[in-house]
């Protein structure tokens, strides 16, 4: 099993910035990716941002150059660096790990708050 812990969601007015961590524990082997998704109220969960192993990166089209994604392969965590927020990435955040053995895990989520 592997437990993802989310820090760092919050209230932000638009134009500023938040950073999402995330950390992960448990029986891992290895992770092959780290990443993030949110959802809106009736939309299913979507992509932000992906990391793999070998640092390589995929990003969401509508958060592409405003949203850096990290990750410490020591530390196993991964972070979202997100800048000039907007009202519509107003979401939940999860935290998402693909590992070895094990298979994809999800964190509880956290609240993403931005006010026009």
């Amino acid at each position: 099993q592997v437990h993802l812990v989310e820090s760092g969601g919050g209230l932000v007015q638009a134009g500023g910035s938040l950073r999402l961590s995330c950390a992960a524990s448990g029986s891992i082997f290895s992770i092959n990716a780290m990443g993030w998704y949110r959802r809106t109220p009736g939309k299913q969960r979507d992509l932000v941002a992906l990391i793999t192993s070998g640092a390589g990166t995929a990003y969401a089209a509508s958060v592409k150059g405003r949203f850096t994604i990290s990750r410490d392969n020591a530390k196993n965590t991964v972070s979202l660096q997100m800048n000039s927020l907007k009202p519509e990435d107003t979401a939940v955040y999860y935290c998402y790990t693909n590992v070895a053995p094990g298979g994809d895990f999800w964190g509880q989520g956290a609240q993403v708050t931005v006010s026009s």
